[in-house]
């Protein structure tokens, strides 16, 4: 692969990466309730399951799930109903904390495992197949077919790994910065419908995608 061809690709994945979507908007979700930190499970689990997707799209199943309009719909509405559950549940959830005297960088006092938000993480990305069909289609173009194929893929999946570990951890930084001002507002009800909605709308979003 040469240099030429990877800065094209890291260019195009970086500026895809960083478009809103149910893992950018989870992530920001977790930055507000949880704070960066413990949002790094988030980004981990999002680039586990989005090198699992990268291998089933040089595979055969990538190109299945890419024709098969059944297949997308059932990956698509599983996430469309994970998130909505997600977010549902977070909406109803009551102020685990008096905001205003929380500690430490997140917002919910109550404890949370790394396990349960890279879990989470993984499902939302996973159970996206327009990632799949997006990776069906972006991946040969970078892949010279005269040269071996496994070091080539090997580079494309840690580089989009990266690419998208950097955009989760901005926006989970990012909700982590509006804390301070919701702890002095002392609203910490509306921190759980903020995080609920956003969920809420990652779900209408998946909802939304169409097979190309």
């Amino acid at each position: 692969m040469t240099w030429q061809t990877w800065l094209l690709f890291v260019t195009t994945v970086f500026f895809l990466s960083g478009t809103p979507g149910p893992n950018m908007l989870l992530a920001l979700s977790h930055g507000i309730r949880y704070g960066a930190r413990k949002a790094v499970a988030t980004g981990i689990g999002a680039v586990l399951a989005l090198t699992l997707l990268q291998i089933i799209s040089v595979t055969g199943l990538g190109a299945l799930l890419a024709a098969s309009e059944t297949a997308f719909q059932v990956v698509k509405w599983c996430g469309v109903a994970y998130l909505f559950y997600i977010g549902v549940k977070t909406w109803r959830s009551d102020p685990h904390v008096d905001v205003s005297q929380a500690e430490g960088p997140g917002i919910d006092g109550r404890p949370t495992s790394a396990w349960k938000l890279g879990t989470q993480a993984f499902l939302v990305c996973f159970s996206n197949p327009k990632a799949i069909v997006f990776l069906v289609a972006l991946f040969p173009q970078f892949i010279d077919t005269a040269q071996p194929l496994v070091p080539q893929v090997t580079i494309l999946a840690v580089t989009f790994g990266i690419c998208e570990f950097l955009w989760i951890m901005a926006y989970a930084t990012g909700g982590g910065r509006l804390v301070p001002v919701l702890k002095r507002a002392g609203f910490g009800r509306l921190v759980n419908r903020l995080s609920g909605g956003m969920l809420i709308g990652a779900g209408a979003l998946l909802a939304a995608v169409r097979r190309l």
